[in-house]
């Protein structure tokens, strides 16, 4: 698959061209290209997913399900990648639906984008689905959009499903 480039060079993103970036980053999880995705990332990248009970919460004072710098996600990727993700080998199906996307501001190279996310992820004759809102801090370098942060925070009001999340939102 192919990253969408912009095509244009000035700084301000529109919000299709957020949404381009946004759909293709769904496809890149969706077909399992977490390479591919993990390029998406800047340097000083993070990940983050706060538990249902503090969707606040930061990873320096509060217990997350994820809080991921650019090297953890880069063994998190590589960790999905082999037949130690017991969990994920065979891999899910997966498919994500982005929707409501919003560009909230831009200042100098960074854009603030949030969006609705439903994530299915079906395997071994069993559904689940995640439901929430995803906050992005997009940067735009040259033709390139690349992500500085990504914070998924999930509707469920139960644990159950949302301690198993080994896959990538």
């Amino acid at each position: 698959m192919t990253i969408t480039t912009r095509e244009t060079n000035h700084p301000a993103l529109t919000r299709a061209e957020v949404e381009t970036f946004l759909y293709d980053e769904a496809a890149l999880l969706d077909e399992w290209e977490l390479d591919t995705w993990l390029t998406l990332f800047t340097d000083d990248a993070t990940y983050q997913v706060p538990c249902n009970d503090d969707p606040a919460g930061e990873g320096d004072r509060s217990l997350m399900l994820i809080d991921d710098d650019r090297l953890r996600l880069a063994s998190r990727v590589e960790r999905l990648g082999s037949r130690k993700a017991h969990r994920e080998y065979p891999h899910s199906n997966l498919r994500h639906f982005v929707s409501n996307v919003r560009v909230l501001g831009q200042a100098d190279d960074t854009v603030q984008v949030t969006c609705s996310l439903l994530v299915g992820r079906f395997r071994a004759n069993r559904e689940t689905w995640y439901c929430g809102r995803a906050d992005y801090d997009l940067v735009v370098d040259g033709d390139a959009i690349h992500i500085r942060r990504k914070r998924v925070v999930l509707d469920m009001t139960t644990l159950r499903h949302a301690s198993d999340v080994a896959i990538i939102l």
